[in-house]
């Protein structure tokens, strides 16, 4: 099917703003309807097999069970931490 973007365009910009509502919602609404299907599309069973992937999921909860997991600031101290220690090294 083909669409005419700006004949739709065109029909948005006349429609009474209730209606506009309604569309933006129905808009919302397909949008929510293509992540469930992209989702629904996932392969669990490779997933559930993938090394790798099972690898990081242990390390997060081992993270998680050692306080090792930190906030936007808390990550943020870490980091510049990370970086003075570098610069450091560097300049030695």
């Amino acid at each position: 099917m083909s669409v005419n973007r700006d004949e739709l365009k065109r029909m948005i910009d006349q429609i009474p703003d209730q209606d506009a509502v309604e569309v933006h919602d129905f808009f919302g609404y397909l949008n929510l309807k293509r992540e469930r299907e992209a989702a629904q599309g996932l392969d669990v069973e490779q997933l559930s097999t993938d090394e790798g992937l099972i690898r990081q999921v242990g390390q997060s909860r081992e993270d998680r069970q050692l306080g090792r997991v930190y906030d936007q600031e808390a990550g943020l101290d870490y980091l510049r931490m990370k970086v003075e220690e570098f610069e450091r090294g560097q300049n030695l």
